[in-house]
C-alpha cells in the first residue's frame, strides 16, 4: 500500500479510471448474477434478528430458522403483489373503455381549442385521432413488454430468496472469511465497516418501507378525497416509485394522471397535482429527516450521477440499487485510510470529517489570504 502511495497522481488516476470501466463491465455482463445477489445481501441483512429471534427463543436449526424467515418475507411480498394484480387485471378489463374516454376527451379539447383560438378543428381532430389510435394500437407491444419484464422479475425474485437463504444460513461463515482475509492489524476497521453496514442497512431498509407506508397513506387518503378510481393501486405505486429519488415522483404523476384523465373529468388534475405536491413536501420535511434519516449521506450530484449509471447498466432496479451501493462504498472508503479522498467526495461537505491536516492547511492558506487583503489597507493608513 506505501508503494501504491508513492505513485505520481497521473498513475494513480489511470488505475482508478480502469478499475471502473473494468466493473462497470463486469456488473453489465454479470447481471442475472449480480442483481439478485446484491438484493439478497440487502434484505438477508434486514432478515438477521428475525432469524436471530428463531434460533435464540424457539430452538430452531440456523437452516430451518432461515427457511423460515425467508418464507415469511416472501408472503408478505407476494401478498402486496397479489393486491396490487387484482385492480391492475380490472385496468385491463376497462381497457377499451379508456379508449374511448381518452379519444372523447381529445376531441372536447379540440372543439375548446377551435373556438378560443380558432384552430381548424377538424383537421386538428383527425390529426389528433390518427396519433392517438396508433398510440393505442401499440398498447398491444407494451402489454408484452410488461408480460415479458414480469416474467424476468419472477426469476429475480426466485434466485433473489434462494439467496436470502443461503446468505442467512451461511452468516457466520462469511462475516469470519473477512475477518481471516485481512491480518489482525485491520481486524478494528473490518468490525468497523461490518457493524457500520449492518446499521446503515437495517436503517435504510426499514426507513423506506416506513417511508413507502406513510407515503402509500397518505395517497390513499388524498386520493379518497378526490374520488379516485383505482385508489389502492395509485396509492400503492405512488409510495413505491417514491422510493426512486427524482424519477419515481414524476412517473407516479403521469401515470396518476393519466389514469385520472382517462376515467373522470380534466379538471380533476389540478386537484391531482395539489395533491401529490403536498405528500411529498410532507414526505421531504417530515417522514425523510425523520424516519429514514441515515446517517450515511451521498451529495446530490453523486445521487445524480449514480441513477443515471444505475438505469444504464441494470434498469430499474438498478436505479433502485444505486443509493444503497453508494452508501456501502461510503461506508468502505471512509474506514479505509487510502480511500478516504473518495469518500469525501460521495459524501456532503457538512457531514464529513475532514483529515486534521489538511484542515490546518486549509486553515493556514485562509488566513494567509485575509492578511494578503489587509496589506494595501495599512499601507494606505500609513
Amino acid at each position: 500500500m506505501d508503494t501504491i502511495q508513492k505513485w505520481p497522481f497521473y498513475l494513480k488516476l489511470t488505475c482508478s479510471l480502469l478499475s471502473i470501466i473494468c466493473l462497470t463491465f463486469i456488473a453489465i455482463i454479470g447481471k442475472q448474477i449480480i442483481v439478485p445477489l446484491i438484493l439478497g445481501f440487502l434484505i438477508s441483512i434486514l432478515l438477521v434478528p428475525i432469524c436471530n429471534f428463531f434460533e435464540r427463543y424457539l430452538k430452531l436449526p440456523r437452516a430451518i430458522a432461515s427457511i423460515i424467515t425467508t418464507l415469511l418475507f416472501a408472503s408478505f411480498i407476494l401478498g402486496i403483489f397479489y393486491l396490487i394484480a387484482i385492480q391492475m387485471s380490472e385496468i385491463a378489463n376497462e381497457w377499451p373503455t379508456f379508449q374511448k374516454q381518452i379519444m372523447d376527451a381529445f376531441s372536447e379539447i379540440q372543439k375548446w381549442i377551435h373556438h378560443t383560438f380558432g384552430v381548424n378543428s377538424h383537421a386538428q381532430i383527425e390529426y389528433l385521432s390518427k396519433n392517438v389510435k396508433t398510440t393505442i394500437e401499440t398498447s398491444t407491444i407494451v402489454i408484452e413488454k410488461v408480460i415479458s419484464i414480469l416474467s424476468a422479475v419472477s426469476v429475480l425474485t426466485l434466485f433473489t430468496f434462494l439467496y436470502v437463504i443461503f446468505l442467512l444460513i451461511y452468516r457466520g461463515q462469511l462475516v469470519k472469511f473477512l475477518y481471516y482475509v485481512f491480518n489482525s492489524n485491520t481486524h478494528n476497521q473490518v468490525y468497523n465497516v461490518i457493524s457500520s453496514i449492518q446499521k446503515m442497512v437495517k436503517q435504510y431498509l426499514i426507513g423506506l418501507f416506513l417511508q413507502m407506508l406513510v407515503v402509500s397513506t397518505l395517497a390513499f387518503i388524498a386520493f379518497s378525497i378526490l374520488d379516485l378510481k383505482y385508489k389502492f393501486v395509485l396509492a400503492i405505486l405512488t409510495g413505491v416509485l417514491n422510493v426512486v429519488p427524482y424519477v419515481g415522483i414524476i412517473i407516479s404523476l403521469i401515470v396518476t394522471s393519466i389514469i385520472t384523465f382517462a376515467t373522470m373529468s380534466a379538471s380533476k388534475l389540478v386537484f391531482v397535482l395539489v395533491a401529490f405536491v403536498a405528500i411529498h413536501a410532507i414526505d421531504g420535511n417530515i417522514v425523510m429527516p425523520k424516519i429514514v434519516g441515515s446517517k450515511v449521506k451521498i451529495n446530490s450530484l453523486i445521487v445524480v450521477i449514480g441513477l443515471v449509471i444505475g438505469e444504464m447498466t441494470w434498469g430499474v432496479i438498478g436505479m433502485f440499487l444505486s443509493i444503497p451501493i453508494l452508501a456501502l462504498m461510503k461506508i468502505i472508503f471512509d474506514n479505509v485510510t487510502e480511500l478516504k479522498p473518495w469518500g469525501y467526495l460521495l459524501g456532503d461537505d457538512d457531514s464529513t470529517e475532514i483529515d486534521d491536516d489538511l484542515d490546518t492547511f486549509l486553515t493556514k492558506k485562509l488566513q494567509a489570504k485575509k492578511r494578503n487583503k489587509m496589506k494595501p489597507i495599512d499601507e494606505e493608513t500609513v
